[in-house]
């Protein structure tokens, strides 16, 4: 139960709630044995009408009083039973939705790195099928658990103050379904944990198999992938189908148990009756009633503590990602504006997943205003500077200095509100083409949204949509082709206006006519931007006021375009090569 203790908060969040909740169970459950009590005074009136104790008129009038108090016990327990579920399971859902919500700015806090380390359908299944499972303790067997203490306390009150005797020998199978839950509990939150485990497994490759199924239709492997679903399918089967074994061992269990209680109840109350120690045959009606107003409850403490079980194995599961420390942390809540002047000193970075040195004592400063152009061979550590501006990742060695301040001293959050990013990669997500752009500024009106678009070269593709901007993109923008992704993404950063313009390779995908258009239309955009822009093409770092060439995370040129094509270096060939293309 140490993983539970996770929840002790939201309890205590909900306490007023909750306490309510009980007292609504046990005034549920006091209307509820009235019923016995009235069953069994009935037939002792019965039995003295039989006597001829009573007149038929007395019989009448008692019973008949007796039937109301039933109906009317029936309809209040009926009532406060509803008013329990509304209050308690509404808990639960509260619970649920806290819980999500916590997990979720969890996973926002947390470092790229955990992301490398963790598989989507994994993070997916903790927030959901965990959640789920940790919810069913929280509401029904939360609900469940007082209502059967309620009524087995209330009730054995009832049973001890008509017959003590047959109230022990009632109860003697109960240590033996104690002992039995505990044995078969720890089997059952072993075998739940594997579930779990199985079903993340399950989610991971479903959720990859849809994010590449072009890949997997270009290359005809539906039926290998189908087959790997179906094995990791069966999987799972026979590791519910195991845990479902134990679980099925409850109620029968339960039900044995209640049978022998009832039989206990007929021969030993029945001994006792006609021995002179009962005085009243309705006292045995009585005790067969409480047996089975019982069994419902005790053949839920099985399912109940299956609940529990599956929803430690859950939280723990829960709690494995909610006790990881964001490697990035915030140091400061002070928030300062940000000019743009950039500074890397001597600065080395490896990343932690893959132990690989992107960079090794580079150093170069950028003074607010200016454009930095970035070139290099594929791996050489362009994109990484970038992220290092961003602070996704710290740094090694040396230090990296915004406005003459440690980027780690920052807030960071302040410091990604004024950047603008386009990553190599174009994400796009799954709605229309104008929230996709409002994303770099939610408030943004339509002439915002129009006008980023134009600078970014892609409004007239956009118009060209039946939905024109209120067109609905497929899973990370499959609608577009790649240029239109990395325009449209262009336009989600230029909207902003942030201080620093980070373009990581964005106009790969973009012929050079469309290339030039959009260099064109950023130069009068980020004129009192600081900018930096990582690309393979010459042509797009041709204007900056400074250009660096990286190789094996090391500068190997640095300097502005007449300078580097002076020095027949790296940047110079490549621009011949790249120039050679461009007039054939």
């Amino acid at each position: 139960m140490k993983a539970l203790k996770h929840l002790n908060k939201y309890f205590y969040k909900y306490r007023s709630r909750l306490i309510i909740g009980v007292i609504i169970t046990i005034v549920s459950k006091i209307f509820a044995l009235f019923t016995p009590r009235l069953v069994g005074a009935s037939i002792n009136i019965v039995s003295d009408r039989l006597d001829g104790k009573l007149t038929q008129e007395v019989f009448k009038t008692e019973i008949l009083t007796n039937v109301l108090y039933i109906v009317g016990a029936a309809i209040m327990a009926g009532i406060f039973t509803f008013l329990m579920r509304q209050t308690i399971i509404n808990v639960s859902r509260y619970i649920e939705y806290d819980l999500k919500n916590e997990i979720y700015k969890h996973y926002q806090i947390l470092s790229l790195n955990f992301y490398k380390s963790n598989r989507t359908g994994d993070l997916m299944n903790r927030i959901s099928e965990d959640v789920g499972k940790v919810r069913m303790y929280v509401g029904p067997a939360l609900m469940y658990t007082i209502n059967t203490i309620t009524l087995f306390a209330v009730a054995i009150i009832y049973m001890v103050d008509r017959s003590p005797s047959l109230t022990l020998y009632t109860l003697l199978p109960l240590p033996i379904l104690s002992i039995a839950i505990y044995k078969l509990s720890r089997l059952i939150n072993k075998r739940s944990t594997i579930v779990q485990q199985s079903l993340s497994t399950l989610s991971t490759y479903s959720q990859e198999t849809f994010s590449g199924v072009s890949v997997i239709k270009s290359y005809g492997i539906e039926n290998p992938t189908n087959n790997e679903f179906e094995k990791l399918s069966i999987e799972n089967r026979e590791k519910q189908i195991n845990l479902t074994k134990v679980q099925a061992l409850f109620f029968p269990m339960m039900i044995l148990l209640i049978g022998i209680s009832n039989l206990i109840v007929i021969y030993i109350g029945g001994m006792k009756y006609m021995n002179g120690e009962i005085e009243n045959i309705g006292t045995i009606a009585e005790f067969i009633i409480y047996v089975n107003m019982l069994t419902w409850p005790v053949a839920t403490v099985g399912w109940v503590t299956s609940l529990v079980q599956q929803a430690e194995a859950s939280q723990e599961r829960i709690n494995e990602f909610l006790k990881t420390e964001p490697e990035i942390k915030n140091n400061t809540e002070a928030l300062t504006p940000i000019k743009g002047d950039i500074e890397f000193k001597n600065v080395s970075f490896t990343y932690p997943d893959t132990n690989i040195q992107a960079l090794k004592d580079v150093s170069f400063t950028l003074k607010s205003g200016n454009t930095l152009a970035i070139l290099g061979k594929t791996g050489s550590g362009k994109s990484t500077i970038l992220d290092l501006i961003g602070r996704l990742y710290d740094i090694d060695k040396g230090s990296i200095l915004v406005d003459d301040t440690l980027i780690s001293e920052l807030n960071v959050f302040s410091l990604r509100e004024h950047i603008g990013y386009v990553p190599q990669d174009a994400f796009l997500f799954s709605d229309t083409i104008k929230n996709n752009i409002k994303f770099g500024k939610e408030d943004a009106t339509d002439v915002e949204v129009i006008e980023a678009a134009k600078n970014a070269k892609v409004h007239k593709n956009i118009i060209g949509f039946t939905k024109g901007y209120d067109t609905i993109l497929g899973e990370r923008g499959i609608t577009l082709s790649g240029g239109q992704k990395q325009r449209v993404s262009i336009a989600r950063a230029i909207i902003k206006k942030p201080d620093i313009l980070l373009f990581d390779d964005c106009l790969s995908a973009v012929d050079t006519e469309t290339e030039e258009k959009i260099l064109k239309n950023l130069k009068k955009l980020t004129k009192d931007k600081t900018t930096i822009i990582v690309s393979h093409r010459v042509s797009s770092a041709k204007n900056a006021d400074h250009i660096i060439v990286l190789d094996d995370g090391k500068i190997i040129e640095s300097g502005n375009h007449e300078s580097l094509i002076s020095s027949n270096g790296y940047y110079k060939e490549i621009y011949t090569k790249q120039r050679s293309e461009k007039e054939m």
